[in-house]
């Protein structure tokens, strides 16, 4: 599956987690986006989007402030501890969204989310509380991202038409 990985803030391409979904074989686009520039973040990240067709988009903190801002069509959007409410606005959550944040964070609260899901209408399955801190890199996040990971190739695998 081809994931767009969008790093967060003072973070760089080839981190953990990215480097853990490249791992499972995934084909992981991971740009280096502007730090100071929400927009220019925006900019080559939507770049990306738009040359590769990634089958899913994973935002870590930042980089899911700048998922939200995507024109990504239905393409599922996974949320790392999103930092929506420094650098986005709570009506940009699609249908295709599910959030992965630690009650633990200590950097974005864990409360941001459950506003963002209250405001989207997503229903309560698509936070899933996991880990114990903002890195989301303990054993138990890395495998809640595994399968969710999983659970949408599989998803997307069954929406392909079979060649008949």
């Amino acid at each position: 599956m081809k994931i767009l990985f969008l790093h967060g803030w003072y973070s760089t391409p080839g981190g953990m987690k990215p480097t853990f979904l490249q791992s499972l074989g995934h084909e992981v686009l991971n740009p280096a986006l502007d730090d100071d520039d929400f927009q220019l973040a925006v900019d080559v990240a939507q770049t990306a989007y738009d040359r590769n067709a990634p089958d899913v988009i994973v935002g870590s903190s930042r980089g899911g402030a700048v998922a939200m801002h995507l024109q990504s069509r239905d393409t599922p959007l996974v949320l790392l501890c999103p930092a929506w409410r420094a650098h986005g606005r709570i009506d940009r959550v699609k249908p295709e969204t599910w959030i992965l944040h630690s009650r633990q964070d200590d950097v974005v609260a864990y409360a941001d989310s459950e506003r963002l899901l209250a405001h989207s209408g997503l229903p309560a399955s698509r936070l899933i509380t996991t880990g114990s801190d903002h890195r989301l890199v303990d054993p138990d996040s890395l495998d809640a991202l595994r399968s969710l990971c999983a659970a949408l190739e599989n998803d997307r695998i069954e929406q392909t038409p079979s060649d008949a």
